[in-house]
């Protein structure tokens, strides 16, 4: 059964960092695109960052050089480096898969970024 769980999330101020984690199981994180989302309120739901099973990356305009997708084969653990945190990156982070072309997401973490 797939399962995502998402962490470290949490209150930052400006220009500080979090790193955010997605532990997967049911499925190798090596095999699979992942990739991580955002929300904000009354917004929809965004593409942040994703890396292929080949391990290419690809990053939105708004956080380029700023953030880093990263996964750990061993502890089949995605992760999400941010840094230079800003306000407008306020908002609930979700982690996504989908293998078999079926979605699948986390329960999301909170990040929020004090000014």
């Amino acid at each position: 059964q797939v399962r995502l769980v998402e962490s470290g999330g949490g209150l930052v101020q400006a220009g500080g960092s979090l790193r955010l984690s997605c532990a997967a199981s049911g499925f190798r994180v090596s095999f699979q695109s992942m990739g991580w989302y955002r929300q904000a309120p009354g917004q929809q739901r965004d593409l942040v960052a994703s890396i292929t099973d080949g391990g290419n990356t690809n990053y939105a305009d708004s956080v380029k050089g700023r953030f880093t997708i990263s996964r750990d084969n061993v502890k089949n653990t995605v992760y999400l480096q941010m840094n230079s945190l800003k306000p407008e990156d306020t908002a609930v982070y979700y982690c996504h898969t989908n293998p078999g072309w079926q979605n699948y997401w986390g329960q999301g973490t909170q990040v929020t970024v004090s000014s």
